[in-house]
């Protein structure tokens, strides 16, 4: 039996984060000369979420530091530089996140300027920040999350650094729902069989580069290894030679994940490795989806999510071989840690 999928579903559950996004921009743009610095904090998916914009803002922006923290990390730190031109962008799926919370309670005496992303107004974590921005309770809040803090990204950026690709952005964002729900279809049948062959396997590992590492660690931290409870590492291609190819033989499983950004190249040298000295390699490749409605300029920036909504297939049909439904825990929400 393979795993259901409802492409309609996908993008109707990002309606509201859809919605939002003209909105996000405006808001970015009215900020953007008061900022010299941006500070992304958060865990899980949504620390790495920021990952992917960090990588942008660093290329991109000649103008704005950017750093990234774990919440329990940036209070333990407490950055020098966290001062009135400074914007701290915080996100938390539930808005219940104990260490997220905690960091924007601890930021309220602090003179940055604070928004948050979330998916319910009644939660904590609404309620602490200068401004907010609410997605709605959706499956996809990953990728409606990431919608919502990249139109704020790109508004900042137009009109701070003349960014060019403010309306492809806005524009590609909205499409980004049948983006994703074509990539789930796309990739359907291959999940099934993908699924198959990593079954009984304990050990996986995930490779990226640049922004597609937010995919990578995702994918094989918060589903393969929260969800699913099996030995998942991800890797980053920059660092691959340099110890971790090491563990590569007949008997690796290796998933390969390929963006369109300027990390590429070294991706691709990874491939051509492991293509050579392993036998169980999955690549998965931003160039093989169509991405409908998304501005070629764009492409590289919604990559990680499109492959994020192919690669889910695995696990959705791997679930289901294992008998290990995707919602259930082991501790996570049930001890005290």
């Amino acid at each position: 039996m393979a795993a259901a999928l409802d492409p309609r579903a996908m993008i109707d559950s990002l309606t509201t984060a859809t919605a939002l996004l003209p909105e996000a921009m405006d808001y970015g743009r009215s900020l953007a000369a008061g900022i010299d610095r941006i500070y992304f904090v958060a865990a899980g998916s949504a620390n790495r979420a920021m990952l992917g914009m960090q990588y942008w803002i660093e290329r991109d922006s000649p103008t704005l530091e950017v750093r990234r923290f774990f919440p329990a990390e940036l209070m333990a730190q407490n950055p020098a530089r966290l001062d009135a031109r400074t914007l701290v962008v915080l996100a938390s799926k539930s808005g219940t996140t104990k260490e997220t919370v905690a960091a924007a309670e601890w930021l309220r005496d602090k003179p940055c300027q604070t928004v948050a992303f979330t998916q319910r107004a009644d939660k904590p974590l609404a309620g602490l920040a200068d401004h907010r921005f609410i997605i709605g309770e959706t499956p996809e809040s990953f990728t409606g999350m990431f919608m919502a803090m990249q139109a704020l990204i790109g508004g900042i950026l137009a009109a701070k650094d003349n960014w060019p690709l403010a309306d492809a952005l806005l524009t590609s964002l909205a499409a980004l729902p049948a983006a994703i729900a074509d990539a789930a279809a796309a990739s359907d049948t291959r999940g099934q069989a993908d699924a198959a062959a990593l079954n009984g396997q304990q050990v996986i590992y995930h490779l990226a580069a640049g922004p597609c590492f937010t995919t990578a660690y995702v994918f094989g931290v918060c589903i393969v290894m929260e969800m699913l409870r099996l030995h998942s590492t991800a890797l980053e291609a920059a660092e691959f030679f340099h110890g971790p190819f090491e563990v590569v033989d007949d008997e690796t499983r290796l998933i390969l994940i390929l963006g369109e950004d300027p990390s590429r190249p070294l991706m691709e040298r990874v491939a051509r490795f492991c293509e050579k000295n392993a036998k169980h390699v999955f690549t998965y490749d931003s160039r093989d989806y169509a991405m409908p409605g998304v501005d070629p300029a764009i492409r590289p920036i919604v990559a990680p999510y499109v492959l994020q909504a192919a690669l889910k297939r695995i696990t959705a049909n791997l679930s289901l071989l294992m008998n290990r439904p995707l919602g259930e825990r082991k501790y996570m929400w049930k001890t005290e840690y």
